[in-house]
């Protein structure tokens, strides 16, 4: 297992979920919720992020259908990915199949008792709690990071982010 920081996130069309790991990459804790506003702003708030807690990576959710197939809310995480690659070139950005991760977080916040308003701030967060820890959780097992690399090639062992639900 890599020693180092990660952040977890959750592309939505709204709101982007962020996550963030201790630096042995044990627990995935939330952290907070941004607003896409369309100027790249939350791009640029991770990227930030990334800096100022000398993250290792950063690992976002590709939310792939059911049949693995890519749609249209696949287009966009990858596309807001490569943004955070050309905005933070150094940093290391994964992708990471998040199938179901938010229905899980939506579950696991209907369990907890939270009202439906009161889960809409916090259900991104949740989203992107999972993707993280499914990310470490699979990088603990195989020895290896999970996802694939932006801007690098494909691995050449995939691991998917609910492999361990």
């Amino acid at each position: 297992m890599r020693h180092g920081i990660r952040i977890g996130v959750d592309v939505g069309s709204v709101r982007v979920g962020v996550a963030v790991c201790d630096p042995d990459g044990v627990l995935a804790t939330p952290l907070r919720t941004l607003r896409r506003a369309g100027d790249e702003s939350d791009i640029q708030e991770i990227a930030h992020l990334a800096a100022d807690s000398a993250a290792i990576e950063v690992v976002v959710g590709l939310p792939l259908s059911l049949d693995g197939a890519e749609r249209a809310a696949a287009e966009v995480a990858r596309g807001w990915s490569k943004a955070l690659r050309r905005r933070a070139p150094g940093l290391a950005v994964r992708l990471v199949d998040e199938r179901m991760t938010t229905v899980d977080a939506h579950r696991a916040m209907q369990a907890s008792g939270l009202h439906e308003r009161d889960r809409r701030d916090v259900i991104d967060q949740q989203a992107a709690v999972l993707i993280l820890q499914a990310a470490l959780d699979a990088e603990r097992i195989s020895g290896q990071p999970a996802g694939e690399l932006v801007g690098g090639r494909k691995p050449r062992h995939s691991h998917r982010a609910d492999t361990e639900r």
